[in-house]
């Protein structure tokens, strides 16, 4: 029987007036404590919703995490493809993907912006 697989999504929702410093070293802290426990994945969305939800750039986030973790898989939740070009969506992938040592498994989303 195959092992089951634990995985988290952080949705980023933060105090708003709090330092983004503050927050960023949070959830980073975080995706290095669910590695230590042994999860298989972690998944982190692009958020424009500024003073609460910070991470405008996954790829960014998830650079920073993989340089203090050690074997979970790092992927966006999403990249909203209206608010950038699909080729540099895919170049930062491939460079994140050499930073990281891994793919990271990455979801789109093409839908239009309201």
């Amino acid at each position: 029987m195959a092992r089951l697989k634990f995985g988290a999504f952080l949705a980023p929702h933060h105090p708003i007036g709090e330092h983004p410093m503050l927050q960023f070293r949070r959830d980073l802290d975080l995706v290095e404590q669910l590695d230590a426990l042994g999860y298989d994945e972690f998944w982190c969305g692009e958020h424009h919703s500024s003073g609460w939800e910070t991470i405008a750039s996954p790829e960014m986030f998830l650079a920073a995490a993989g340089e203090r973790t050690k074997r979970i898989k790092l992927g966006t939740g999403v990249v909203s493809l209206p608010y950038h070009h699909p080729f540099n969506v895919a170049q930062r992938m491939v460079q994140l993907d050499h930073m990281t040592g891994g793919s990271p498994p990455t979801r789109t989303r093409s839908a239009s912006i309201r």
